[in-house]
């Protein structure tokens, strides 16, 4: 085994509560268990890198097979306890990376150990080098590198990446009508582009300047398999940011069901009533700049 971490070393925390079927008849978690609650923090950690696993892997033409996994027990966790998991890439090898996970309960460590994968050939599974690419990603993320980059520009540069986004999720995955993949308003718009290390645009949204020196921000867009981590709230941020810089006074925007808590933490205000829009109802919120 590396060095035992603590809470502190880990960049990436994944939180968790124990739930009753994972505790046994000593009342405490299932030993079993400790390696599941490890590979659900791993894909978490996959998602604080903003990188959507399966579409980067093919990406990058390979895949992480497990190798070998290692676990000590310190002590024990117990139903309904809150707990974090972190992972952190320890060492990367020509085809092999060894993370580190550990299990916390409040500051206290229970449990530890070691996860090592093989990136490989999907076919064949026989290993390869891992890219470059990759390697400087993991490397960079554990050194507190930013995961995006928030571009800004027209329609015309874009609305390839953009639109694709929009119609994985507003057409295919929320079945709306096709216009809102684009629209005549985009070409006056401003627009925001989140991209990940790998070059993967994975969140986006506009910029309207309306009546009364107010903003309108609109067709944000965050990949599926990205959500609740932190993309959508760096993209509506920029846009804000993009807002105030132009001189606007007070940004408005239309929120989706479900997506009003969302607006609200960023600091957006209901204004009246819901209206209906394309067969759902929109609740209208504003943000004073």
């Amino acid at each position: 085994m590396t060095a035992i971490r603590q809470r502190a070393d880990f960049r990436y925390l994944d939180r968790l509560r124990v739930r009753w079927a994972e505790v046994d008849m000593q009342k405490i978690v299932f030993n079993a268990h400790y390696l599941m609650y490890f590979d659900t923090a791993v894909a978490g950690y996959w998602r604080a890198m903003a990188l959507p696993y399966h579409e980067a892997m093919e990406q990058l033409q390979g895949d992480l097979y497990a190798r070998k996994a290692t676990v000590e027990y310190e002590a024990s966790a117990r139903y309904d306890d809150v707990c974090d998991v972190g992972i952190r890439c320890a060492r990367i090898g020509n085809s092999s990376m060894l993370f580190e996970a550990a299990l916390f309960r409040g500051p206290e460590r229970l449990v530890h150990g070691e996860l090592v994968y093989v990136f490989a050939d999907p076919a064949t599974q026989t290993s390869r080098p891992v890219p470059a690419v990759f390697r400087a990603l993991l490397q960079g993320f554990e050194q507190g590198d930013p995961v995006l980059e928030l571009r800004c520009g027209s329609w015309g540069e874009w609305s390839r990446p953009a639109g694709t986004l929009r119609e994985e999720v507003f057409v295919r995955e929320h079945g709306l009508p096709p216009l809102l993949a684009g629209d005549a308003d985009d070409e006056r718009a401003v627009h925001v582009l989140a991209v990940n290390r790998l070059g993967m645009a994975v969140g986006t949204g506009r910029l309207l300047a309306v009546a009364g020196g107010a903003a309108r921000i609109g067709r944000l867009a965050v990949h599926p398999g990205l959500r609740r981590s932190g993309v959508g709230l760096q993209v509506l941020q920029r846009l804000v940011g993009e807002a105030r810089d132009r001189g606007a006074g007070r940004v408005e925007l239309l929120a989706a069901p479900g997506t009003e808590p969302f607006y609200a933490r960023a600091g957006f205000t209901p204004q009246g009533a819901s209206i209906e829009m394309d067969g759902s109802r929109l609740q209208p919120m504003a943000l004073a700049l």
